[in-house]
């Protein structure tokens, strides 16, 4: 089974997340921009709605059992090509040329949570599922692209308290602070999201040049490379 499917309903492209918890790690990124690649130049399609396989997970961030051997052995060039990797995935689903939905059909953690925020519009199932940000807990500190992308989805309150505190927010808190559209029991939320997406129909070309220019200070700090404190040591999980 391919770890990302899509199928064409009418103009909207409805991708599947299917590498079960959906860690990011070298292959699931891979299929990923491969993906999207394949929907801009082989499909006309003008709205992305992305949705996991998983019972209860839409997805659960960076492959920790992938990435903590390579920095426990030191291996800071390893660690710079994939924090690179995670950010062109960031960069496309943030830039796409076509409205992005982020249908989250449960538990966004982390860099799930961090990934949902660089969509257009944002469902999430209500009776199942947290968004949290757990960094605080873990010891990882978030790079200039993560906090640009966290600040464009969530409001700068709510933002201190769930990244200094790792607080979990259920899908009606989510609403309650505008970082979703919608909160939807689970045989609604994929109908709610498809039927929204249906619902725009946008031209790609403006889609595009307004996303550029609306989100120019998240496009900038994603593309920074290396943070400095991969290199001086300060990037320990678990510290």
């Amino acid at each position: 089974m391919a770890l990302i499917d899509y199928r064409l309903e009418d103009d909207v492209a409805l991708v599947t997340l299917q590498d079960g918890e959906n860690r990011f790690n070298p292959p699931f990124l891979d299929a990923f921009l491969a993906a999207l690649d394949e929907i801009e130049t082989r499909t006309a399609a003008r709205t992305l709605v992305v949705v996991s396989s998983h019972e209860k997970i839409w997805c659960n961030g960076i492959d920790l059992e992938w990435l903590v051997p390579i920095l426990q052995r030191g291996d800071l060039d390893a660690a710079k090509a994939f924090f690179r990797h995670l950010n062109r995935l960031l960069l496309r689903l943030l830039t796409f040329p076509a409205l992005t939905v982020a249908a989250i059909t449960g538990h966004a953690f982390a860099g799930g949570a961090i990934m949902a925020c660089a969509f257009d519009f944002r469902f999430m199932r209500s009776d199942r599922g947290f968004f949290c940000l757990p960094e605080v807990d873990l010891g990882i500190p978030f790079l200039p692209g993560m906090n640009a992308l966290l600040r464009k989805a969530i409001p700068r309150y709510q933002l201190e308290t769930m990244q200094y505190t790792g607080c979990r927010l259920t899908a009606e808190e989510c609403l309650r602070h505008h970082i979703v559209r919608q909160a939807c029991p689970q045989d609604r939320l994929l109908p709610e999201a498809m039927g929204f997406a249906r619902s725009l129909g946008k031209q790609r070309a403006i889609v595009g040049e307004l996303k550029r220019r609306l989100n120019r200070e998240a496009i900038q700090a994603i593309e920074v490379q290396d943070p400095p404190y991969i290199d001086s040591g300060q990037f320990h999980i678990g510290a």
